[in-house]
């Protein structure tokens, strides 16, 4: 069993630290190299637009599936073993994808790889959460900043599509080079308050599925489908504006680390959400879309890893990777269909439907609030 119970919290060493950003790196590399390099898939296999959202869709379908079984292996294996094993997942995955001669091949090697990433999320945010808003808001940052690398990555890949998969694969094996010399942390099981009660907590749990499953929908969303919005207006660097959403993203989470303390983690996310929304709203002006996107990904960019400090403020800590599963739902709903609301409707709807999405993000973000009050009543501790 890995959970530890530690009311006090450790400083944020190297130790702590190294191999999980080394992880979150590679998360941040795999997960948005889809969206961009959508062209080249279709050129490779030669499928449609309305089609080529699939293999996106594919990964977060592996997402899914990790989660609840790393819940499990949690309880008797160490975090440390459970991670390994999924990184050798996903750097296969991503080697199926790079040499696939077929387009049903390279959609299994997505489902695998994202397998392998659901698997790394899971247990590493589990841990990171427990430890406090510093550390989880630190890692996703470098998170980001793998997203913002990976487009540039698949710009620069002279349209061959098999580059950019194979160093996922190596990032797969220095990650887990990193793993050997520095460890993972353990999962460490926060006090938690009994204001909540478990009556509430069937409904907190609920509350939390559906906020997670809309973020990471409004994540991928528009990091796989404002490029191809960009490119119908005209935008010739839409990969470099794609990036700055990444980096709006990356910028937001390291700000979150270092001042997420001084603001309540629900007031925050509420906040993040209405601007999101706000900014897909602006995305459908012309003139506005690309500073609209980069404000998108300044908005969600604490999203993530404040809701998962606010989630074990309220709930243990070990049921973060089956609520992560939510947000593999979201991942694979969320590119499909706006790859079939694009090809019926066009680009234009692109934005539209992601500020849709996230006024729905408001609503819930707004319900949770309510029925976690109670149980924010005392002060946590943040990192």
């Amino acid at each position: 069993m890995t959970a530890l119970k530690a009311p006090l919290h450790p400083p944020l060493t190297l130790t702590i630290l190294a191999a999980g950003t080394a992880a979150f790196f590679t998360l941040g590399v795999i997960q948005a190299m889809y969206g961009p390099a959508f062209t080249l898939f279709q050129a490779r296999y030669g499928v449609t637009t309305a089609a080529v959202g699939i293999i996106a869709s594919a990964h977060f379908v592996g997402s899914a599936l990790a989660p609840p079984l790393v819940g499990l292996l949690l309880i008797r294996l160490s975090l440390r073993r459970v991670v390994v094993a999924a990184l050798l997942t996903l750097a296969l995955g991503a080697t199926v994808v790079a040499l696939a001669p077929t387009w049903p091949l390279a959609i299994a090697g997505a489902l695998l790889g994202g397998f392998g990433a659901g698997g790394v999320s899971g247990g590493l945010n589990a841990a990171y959460a427990s430890i406090g808003t510093r550390a989880v808001n630190l890692v996703n940052a470098v998170f980001g900043l793998g997203s913002i690398l990976s487009p540039l990555l698949v710009a620069g890949a002279g349209g061959n599509l098999s580059i950019p998969f194979v160093i996922v694969a190596v990032l797969g094996g220095l990650t887990l080079l990193s793993a050997r010399i520095w460890g993972f942390p353990a999962i460490r099981e926060q006090p938690l308050s009994t204001a909540s009660g478990r009556a509430r907590a069937g409904v907190q749990v609920a509350l939390f599925l559906v906020l997670i499953a809309c973020y990471v929908g409004l994540e991928v969303g528009f990091g796989a489908w404002a490029g191809r919005h960009l490119q119908s207006l005209g935008y010739a660097s839409f990969a470099v504006i794609v990036a700055g959403y990444w980096g709006g993203m990356t910028v937001a989470r390291i700000l979150t680390g270092l001042f997420g303390a001084r603001v309540r983690p629900e007031r925050l996310v509420l906040t993040c959400a209405v601007l999101t929304t706000l900014a897909g709203l602006a995305a459908t002006q012309a003139a506005l879309a690309p500073a609209a996107y980069i404000l998108a990904g300044l908005a969600l960019g604490p999203v993530f890893g404040t809701t998962l400090v606010w989630t074990t403020r309220s709930l243990p800590a070990r049921l973060v990777p089956f609520l992560l599963t939510s947000g593999s739902v979201g991942g694979i709903v969320a590119p499909y269909m706006l790859g079939v609301l694009a090809a019926r409707s066009g680009p234009d709807v692109i934005p539209l439907a992601l500020a849709a999405l996230a006024a729905v993000l408001c609503v819930v973000v707004w319900g949770t609030l309510r029925v976690t009050r109670p149980a924010q009543a005392a002060p946590a501790a943040a990192l």
